[in-house]
């Protein structure tokens, strides 16, 4: 580890959709010189954006048009519509007639934006720890260490820092404890994660058994893609309630991700702060689209015609117990309403369970002492205690108490990058505006 950090002046950790987001609208916004620097760190080897859930088939849940850049400034080159045509694939695609690209469509629009910005973006290294850099008792700067995928340490410098370091895997109980166990899987790995447990499909041999938990958009398109992926699967599917709940993506109830509900939700009282995100919950949480809902019921129906059983859909349904056996995984299944339980032996287990996000990053624990509260202001920017002009620390998903839905999401991304950047720029120029008339006194 070097003693002498690299300095820029502003530094993102990871850089996925939302840092991405800032990057353009940080670039946008510069203007002409002095122009602050910029770094990125990213754990990933490369740009990618939820690859293991790159299913076949599988759609965007959101418009194009809320894109990368497009609230802000429609005429942007980095906007989807600007990727149809250097792709040469506009015309086609607007013969599609839909808002909704394909998922694989859109990670590669979001790929091609981010290999703009190859050079301001560290690959392959993990934020360990963000330290305080002090002077005279008073917070100067940010040190954030990280190491490299050979283990070797690097140390980075920086007055502006914004996380957007996504959220952890949500693992409920009784899973925690085996998730060393390959044959159980966070939907966030699903791809690799199914490849390595299971293998390649057989024409041969005993049907493998497999257990979904969750019962949200990602729950039901694995269940779909398991089917197609292993022809000789048994899937079940447990879900908690007593039935999948369609999305509601109804105009009025859509409004809650239009860029100024973020004011009507932060300038709540918080009681009616908290009643407006719980009341729009089913458009976003353990909800699964109606079209892949009528497929799955059709599907189900199928079988009942047919009377060959391959999916079962466990309602009411809680896994209590799970232990690893030689040829598997096995579950303890409570059926609440019936008040009994089974048993039930898997090949593999996957939790499509959702994410969890703590208020503050645990990278940001050294911190603390210099933070005044836990909750970001409206500019996404965290209070800070005995800090100097021109340090600032930004969250980017962490605030959904406050700031609402959108917050996890992709629905405002260039609006809350904006807000970011012009935040920090402001505060750059305010801090050099007033270094001149001190520097030109006699």
């Amino acid at each position: 580890m070097t003693d002498h950090p690299a300095t820029d002046d502003i530094i993102g950790i990871g850089f996925g959709p939302a840092n991405l987001s800032f990057a353009i609208a940080l670039r946008d916004a510069m203007g002409g010189a002095p122009r602050p620097t910029m770094r990125f760190i990213e754990r990933q080897d490369r740009f990618g954006w939820h690859r293991a859930m790159m299913l076949p088939g599988a759609d965007m849940q959101i418009s194009f048009v809320k894109d990368l850049v497009s609230l802000r400034d429609p005429t942007s080159p980095f906007s989807f519509l600007n990727y149809l045509h250097v792709k040469g694939r506009l015309s086609t695609f607007l013969n599609l007639k839909t808002f909704n690209p394909s998922r694989v469509e859109y990670n590669d629009y979001l790929a091609w934006a981010a290999d703009q910005f190859s050079e301001v973006v560290a690959y392959g290294e993990t934020v360990d720890s963000v330290q305080p850099e002090t002077r005279d008792g008073r917070l100067a700067a940010f040190v954030v260490q990280a190491r490299d995928g050979a283990g070797a340490q690097r140390l980075r410098r920086c007055r502006h820092l914004v996380v957007a370091a996504g959220g952890d895997p949500a693992i409920p109980a009784p899973f925690a404890e085996h998730m060393q166990d390959k044959r159980l899987i966070h939907s966030s790995w699903y791809l690799p994660g199914i490849a390595e447990a299971l293998g390649a499909p057989r024409l041969d041999g005993p049907e493998p058994r497999i257990l979904v938990v969750g019962a949200g958009q990602s729950a039901v398109e694995i269940v779909t893609d398991l089917g197609a992926r292993y022809p000789r699967a048994l899937v079940d599917l447990a879900i908690r309630g007593p039935a999948l709940k369609p999305a509601d993506d109804s105009p009025f109830v859509n409004e809650i991700f239009d860029p100024a509900a973020v004011d009507r939700i932060h300038d709540a009282p918080a009681p009616v702060r908290a009643e407006l995100i719980a009341a729009h919950r089913a458009t976003n949480y353990a909800v699964v689209d109606a079209d892949l809902i009528q497929d799955f019921y059709a599907t189900l129906y199928e079988q009942a015609v047919s009377g060959v059983i391959r999916y079962r859909l466990r309602r009411s349904t809680r896994v209590v117990a799970l232990e690893p056996a030689s040829d598997g995984l096995r579950a303890t299944l409570r059926d609440d309403i019936a008040g009994t339980e089974e048993r039930q032996g898997y090949a593999a287990v996957i939790c499509a369970t959702g994410y969890q996000r703590a208020t503050v990053p645990a990278i940001l624990d050294p911190l603390r002492p210099f933070m005044d509260g836990e909750t970001a202001d409206r500019h996404y920017r965290l209070p800070l205690a005995g800090a100097e002009p021109r340090v600032s620390l930004h969250l980017q998903g962490f605030s959904e108490p406050t700031h609402g839905l959108t917050e996890t999401l992709l629905s405002i991304l260039p609006v809350r990058a904006a807000a970011i950047a012009d935040t920090i720029l402001a505060e750059e120029r305010a801090a050099r505006a007033a270094i001149r008339p001190a520097a030109s006194a006699p």
